[in-house]
């Protein structure tokens, strides 16, 4: 036990004794993990816009003239049957030729009414993934009495390609910056390894193992790491809560809170601390005790 102390306390002191490159990878880190969560964040909140806005991307479907009102009612329920159809609301003609009074004026449309209405019963059609609107249209249009369907091909297509652009820059991003992390506290621990190069030397040549050289730095970078991540995670809190609400005032979408992800983002940047501080002090620790170690000091 008395070992392990001292081994934790080396650990604590290499930060102190290195204050000035520990205060820089903290600082890069923090960088790192911040800019990884707002990546998650506007992946998640970008995903819920599409899906929003999805939903109302409504697709009008239009019956045959021939039709009576109770057999287009009918059509509402072969509708639901298909496959990707998640809602169909019935359209009666005087409800669209309402629509088109309000829009253009009651006199262009006054003898427009009852027998003389030119409109066909329809369908809005809500799809549950556009990227098979093709498909899912396709079958629509099989269905009999469906005269046409309004195609929003290239608005979902655009919106299928927006959600997948942003997942996949988002993920290259989170890979970047953990490699830049691990640089960064590689460096740092080599940096710690070379102000105690003698202090080393001395420790191998009494019969210390690489196993007991190596704790202290591999608890330094641990330390950075949760250090790293406990500020990260209130900053991220602080600026994604702001933003949101910065940009809800103009766009009025169902947005992702920091707080309705919070403890999957706390687990993954407290285990992400502790993985790349281990891994970035562990390959420093490596190359230093086979290579720069032994060149230094002849070991």
């Amino acid at each position: 036990m008395s070992s392990i102390g001292y081994l934790i306390k080396e650990g604590f002191k290499n930060l102190v004794h290195n204050r000035l490159m520990t205060l820089a990878s903290i600082g890069v880190l923090i960088s790192c993990l911040v800019l990884t969560g707002s990546a998650v964040m506007l992946t998640v909140n970008v995903s819920n816009i599409v899906d929003s806005v999805g939903d109302t991307n409504v697709t009008k479907v239009f019956l045959d003239d021939n039709l009576t009102k109770l057999e287009a009612v009918y059509k509402g329920k072969e509708l639901l049957n298909v496959d990707n159809v998640s809602d169909v609301q019935f359209i009666d003609k005087d409800e669209s030729i309402q629509a088109y009074r309000e829009q253009l004026g009651e006199e262009v449309f006054a003898n427009m009414s009852g027998d003389d209405n030119p409109l066909p019963y329809s369908y809005s059609v809500v799809m549950d993934d556009l990227s098979k609107y093709d498909e899912t249209v396709a079958k629509i249009k099989e269905v009999q009495g469906i005269a046409s369907v309004s195609s929003h091909r290239e608005v979902a297509a655009k919106l299928t390609s927006l959600s997948s652009f942003i997942t996949t820059m988002s993920l290259w991003i989170i890979l970047a910056l953990a490699v830049i992390s691990l640089f960064i506290i590689s460096n740092t621990i080599r940096m710690t390894m070379f102000s105690h190069r003698f202090e080393i030397s001395i420790m191998k040549s009494v019969g210390a193992t690489n196993a007991f050289v190596r704790v202290p730095f591999i608890i330094e970078g641990i330390v950075i790491g949760l250090v790293s991540a406990a500020v990260a995670i209130l900053l991220l809190f602080i600026l994604s809560d702001a933003i949101i609400n910065s940009v809800q005032k103009i766009l009025d979408f169902p947005y992702t809170r920091f707080k309705d992800v919070m403890w999957p983002i706390i687990g993954s940047f407290t285990l992400a601390g502790v993985l790349v501080g281990a891994i970035g002090s562990m390959v420093s620790i490596r190359r230093f005790l086979t290579h720069e170690g032994n060149e230094i000091l002849g070991w």
